[in-house]
């Protein structure tokens, strides 16, 4: 049988029993006094998606935007009926038109080409093919069976890319509360230990998808990537969330000594959205053991101890929080009043000492999330630390320059 029909076979039957899977937007219970809120927050948005479209952030990780937007279209244009009208992402049932089974499509699209392929160009699509996937479940929240069937086809064809690629990619596994941590370590080489630069994206993003930073950036410094998932999340997600967001990246980096292909007197840490959040405790608990942290778009106090400001978030949003946190019924009020605990400043992280790590915090002008007073915060208690906004007239170029600023940060500091 070909590996064609292996990959259509292994969709099929993934799929087959989830024909009528409950629908993303409504997975997150409620309580009924939130009703009238929730209703408020459908009314006042001005988007016609329950989900955030990250566009940008989709495309730099290799999305093709015609693709792209071919994809949205189809669900935008689709007469299956939805759980919310106004909202053209809740195409209920897995067929045409629903938000899973369209990047599911495009993945095996790409899946095949790599097919025709040899080598690098053939690894390219692979890994191409499990980014798609991994939209295809993105938010990622728990219960999601169609998600959940999304991440198996992701994490296939990031191995299956990871076999044809000249790049070295080593699946580690860390022990952590009687279980195993599983982190991706990507190398150009395995002669002598490199600088490793550890990854963590946010509560929507898989470790899977951060292929293109070590591609484009990292591995022409020849400096080594180990992708974690954060708590809660892919790999991660035996463990919820908790205040102590870098519990499992503190128990990495303390295996680091004991993996032969990395340097571990030569650590740093890039932590993008939550992961920024998680890495920036990091660097304050092992100040010892990191040579360089960039925090980018990271929720670090202001959103966090500000109620107010959480509940005018989407709903997406808040369906992940409370989803990371293990809640089973959420009551938006106490998950708005619990979030403050996430906070490094009432954590007192960020009111008395310094850390001795360098820390360089970005944000795009105008993020809610990551505000540039959670940045000055950040980079006022890092020796050397430094907070910068980005502002650009495009944000795809936003993009780019503070990549480009983060590698250079970590590079100067790592070689030092």
């Amino acid at each position: 049988m070909s590996e064609e029909n292996d990959n259509k076979n292994l969709s099929e039957t993934l799929f087959v029993k989830h024909k009528q899977a409950k629908e993303t937007s409504e997975l997150t219970r409620y309580m009924p006094t939130n009703r009238v809120l929730l209703d408020e927050m459908r009314e006042n948005t001005n988007t016609s998606w329950y989900r955030n479209l990250h566009r940008l952030q989709w495309t730099w990780q290799g999305i093709d935007p015609i693709e792209m937007e071919e994809v949205l279209a189809r669900i935008a244009g689709s007469k299956h009926s939805r759980t919310h009208e106004q909202w053209l992402d809740t195409v209920m049932g897995y067929h045409s038109g629903n938000w899973t089974y369209e990047w599911t499509k495009l993945g095996m699209q790409h899946q095949k080409r790599a097919q025709d392929l040899q080598g690098e160009s053939s690894a390219d699509e692979l890994f191409n093919a499990s980014l798609c996937f991994s939209i295809a479940g993105y938010p990622h929240l728990k219960n999601d069976n169609l998600a959940l069937q999304a991440q198996v086809l992701a994490s296939k064809a990031y191995h299956e890319a990871t076999k044809k690629t000249r790049f070295i990619i080593k699946r580690i596994e860390v022990p952590y509360k009687g279980k195993k941590v599983v982190a991706h370590l990507h190398m150009t080489s395995t002669e002598k230990p490199q600088p490793v630069v550890m990854v963590s994206a946010g509560l929507d993003t898989m470790q899977s998808d951060m292929w293109r930073l070590f591609r484009d950036y990292l591995s022409k410094k020849n400096i080594a990537m180990l992708t974690v998932d954060m708590p809660s999340i892919g790999h991660s997600s035996h463990w919820p969330l908790t205040e102590d967001t870098s519990c499992i990246h503190q128990a990495v980096l303390n295996e680091l000594p004991s993996i032969p292909w990395v340097d571990h007197f030569r650590v740093g840490l890039i932590g993008f959205r939550f992961g920024g959040n998680a890495l920036v405790r990091l660097s304050f608990m092992e100040q010892t053991k990191i040579k360089a942290c960039v925090s980018l778009g990271a929720p670090i106090h202001d959103i966090l101890s500000s109620p107010d400001k959480l509940k005018k978030m989407s709903k997406m949003y808040l369906d992940l929080l409370a989803s990371r946190i293990g809640k089973e019924v959420v009551d938006i009020n106490s998950l708005a009043a619990q979030m403050r605990a996430w906070s490094l400043k009432t954590q007192g992280i960020l009111t008395s000492r310094k850390t001795r790590v360098p820390i360089l915090a970005l944000s795009l002008e105008g993020d809610p999330v990551s505000p540039l007073s959670d940045n000055q915060l950040v980079a006022l208690f890092s020796d050397y630390g430094k907070a910068k906004k980005i502002s650009s007239k495009t944000i795809t170029q936003g993009y780019e320059q503070s990549l480009d600023l983060a590698i250079k940060w970590l590079e100067d500091e790592l070689m030092r």
